[in-house]
């Protein structure tokens, strides 16, 4: 597992010791950043299921000023810590051990608004539809904002959502990719 572009390309990032985290793979990773950019001009990016946070980094890597990595187990945040401590950026992260529900109330309280948001849940507790819902009624984005989906290639996502609509939708063997633009004047 590594940085596959930008900044801190090539750079080896330490996976979570844990069988409760399944990596996105290199593979996978580099699609949804070509599929999104593959390069930013800034923004606020937002990992809420970060396991190793090899996405959020990625995409600071690639041009985001700064990420939000999210994680509930002890053995994700000791390894999200490490790997940002590879690359010598802690000012640019801000990494919150708790529940993922919990903490985006958390954030909505402090006014924190995101460019990107990558949901990557566990596949046996797929919400991302209601995570999507939660992001709007919270107002954690910003108009034109990206949200990433990861989920098993037997679930499907709609592809329009109230303010969400979906631009780019990539299987890869197991794994799904959905791409959703956010526009706030978009309800249904």
């Amino acid at each position: 597992m590594r940085i596959v572009s930008g900044k801190y390309g090539g750079i080896r990032l330490t996976p979570v010791k844990s069988d409760k985290t399944r990596p996105t793979t290199d593979k996978v990773k580099e699609s949804l950043f070509s599929m999104t950019g593959p390069y930013y001009q800034g923004g606020k990016f937002l990992d809420l299921f970060a396991g190793s946070g090899a996405v959020g980094i990625e995409a600071v890597s690639r041009g985001m000023d700064s990420a939000v990595l999210v994680d509930r187990q002890y053995q994700a945040i000791k390894a999200i810590k490490e790997n940002i401590a590879k690359i010598h950026a802690e000012d640019r992260f801000e990494v919150i051990k708790g529940n993922a529900e919990v903490i985006l109330k958390q954030l909505a309280e402090d006014g924190v608004k995101f460019d990107m948001v990558f949901l990557d849940p566990p596949y046996k507790l797929q919400k991302i539809t209601e995570t999507l819902a939660k992001l709007k009624s919270l107002q954690l984005l910003n108009d034109g904002a990206t949200v990433i989906c990861e989920t098993d290639n037997h679930t499907e996502l709609p592809d329009e959502l109230d303010g969400f609509q979906a631009v780019k939708q990539k299987n890869y063997g197991l794994t799904n990719l959905t791409i959703y633009d956010y526009q706030a004047g978009n309800e249904q």
